[in-house]
Formats: C-alpha cells, structure tokens, sequence
C-alpha cells in the first residue's frame, strides 16, 4: 500500500524504508524476504529470536482491532460473514487511517498532511500530475 501510494501521488520511496509486519510465519518466509528486497524494503523484524522488534506493527493491529473489528466499531455495519467483508472494512479503515485519523505523534495531523509537508519541506512541491491526482 505504502509503494502504491507514492507511486500514485509522485513521491519517492525512501531510501531503507521498512515494512513493518509481524513475526507469522508467512514473514519469515524466503519469497516473503525476496519480495522485500526487490522492492527495496528492509523488514523490521529479522529471524526467531533476535533483537529486532515488531512493536509498530504489534500497535497498528491493536487498533485495527478496536477501532475497525470491534462489534461497536463504525466501520462495521453488519456480520463479517466473508472475505469480502473483511476486506471491505479493512480498506475502510486504511483509508481513514491515513486520511483522516489524527495522531499525536504527527503532531495531531494525518499521515497524509505530515507526509505532504514532509515532501513540500524535502523536495519542494508534488509534480503536477500527482498534486491533480490526489485532489481528485
């Protein structure tokens, strides 16, 4: 999602930018850590037993759960009785996540605001095509 969305709205991808993710099994497969690497993604765990730490991934699952699964969550207007329904609300919820979702660490504004002043400070504006592209 992070690759789409710079892709989408011009932005570069950083440098080292790190995929945060669990410690499943699914993570610590071989075409798991290929994938990262041809993206040019470091992982931000390493293997059983290490130092690295999940944390961030851990916290935004945490709140996923709370604010997107739980039964009196807004994102839930019925059973999640199928896929589709899973994935409808976890794009939802990602959506409003980055979108509209204020964080204090960010200084009460969304990922999306930072991410803007972010690159307006770093690199000057978005290209035009990509500044029409999110106003649409």
């Amino acid at each position: 999602m992070a690759l789409w969305r710079r892709e989408q709205t011009g932005r570069p991808v950083p440098a080292g930018l790190i995929h945060h993710s669990d410690a499943g099994s699914q993570y610590t497969s071989i075409r798991y850590t290929d994938t990262l690497a041809l993206e040019g993604l470091q992982p931000s765990i390493g293997s059983v037993g290490d130092a690295y730490d999940n944390a961030a991934a851990e916290t935004v699952m945490g709140l996923f759960k709370n604010e997107a699964v739980a039964k009196d969550s807004p994102f839930r207007t019925r059973a999640l009785k199928t896929e589709t329904d899973v994935m409808e609300i976890v794009f939802e919820w990602v959506h409003w996540y980055n979108n509209q979702r204020l964080h204090s660490f960010l200084g009460h504004q969304t990922p999306e605001e930072f991410e803007q002043a972010y690159y307006a400070r770093e690199i000057g504006s978005l290209p035009d095509d990509a500044a029409n592209k999110q106003a649409a």
